[in-house]
């Protein structure tokens, strides 16, 4: 093996470790990879059933229900959140004060 081939191989390795990040958090199992513990909005869309673990996951636990709006409190970070279902799916997500849950 050549000398310039030796580089050429230890070149593309380098690079491809260089690629790899290490500094880089990944999220706890069962931790859901859209929304924060401080915020739901990104769930909007969402389909209820499905997205309704992810929630929990966050910290968050439902408080009350009026019509077919649910207030979800998160103890550890004050987070409240007036959820809106409609046709199965979250089509309404408005972060709230705390006293509002």
């Amino acid at each position: 093996m050549t000398n310039t081939l030796k580089f050429s191989i230890a070149s593309v390795g380098l690079i491809a470790l260089a690629a790899c990040d290490e500094g880089t958090t990944t999220t706890a199992p069962g931790t859901p990879s859209v929304g924060s513990s401080k915020d739901l909005t990104a769930f909007q869309g969402a389909r209820a059933g499905q997205a309704e673990l992810g929630i929990t996951n966050l910290g968050y636990e439902l408080i009350r229900s009026d019509g077919l709006t649910s207030y979800w409190f998160n103890r550890d970070t004050g987070a409240c959140a007036a959820i809106t279902t409609s046709d199965g799916r979250y089509s309404n997500i408005t972060m709230l004060p705390a006293g509002d849950c």
